[in-house]
Parts: structure tokens; sequence; C-alpha cells
């Protein structure tokens, strides 16, 4: 998959400061995940079944 090619967004619930902000993009397939402070470290992609189980997780805690 070309990363550079996805339209990365910040994600809502990101540090406000920017200190800690993770992207999020629409892939094909799934959902594609990334360090704004690195973007070229690579991204991690999921299904998007797998990132609902993400984001349910992350709410319960």
């Amino acid at each position: 998959m070309e990363l550079s090619r996805l339209v990365w967004r910040k994600a809502s619930r990101s540090n406000e400061s920017g200190d800690n902000c993770v992207e999020v993009a629409d892939a094909v397939g799934g959902v594609a995940l990334r360090d704004s402070k690195n973007p070229d470290a690579g991204a991690l992609t999921l299904s998007r079944a797998g990132f609902g189980a993400v984001l349910a997780a992350v709410r319960e805690r």
C-alpha cells in the first residue's frame, strides 16, 4: 500500500498540544494509523472490523 497517497487526518481524541497525535486514513479494505510525529516510520493497517475492535477497547478504558 502506498501510504503517501492516503489522505491523513488527526484523530479527534489526539492531544491538542501536538505531542501525542495519531493520524488515521481510509485505506483499501480498512484503516491505516500512524504517528504524526514520525509519519515516515510506517503505518499500522487494520481491517474495518479490527479498527472497530481497537476503538471499542480504547473506549472501555
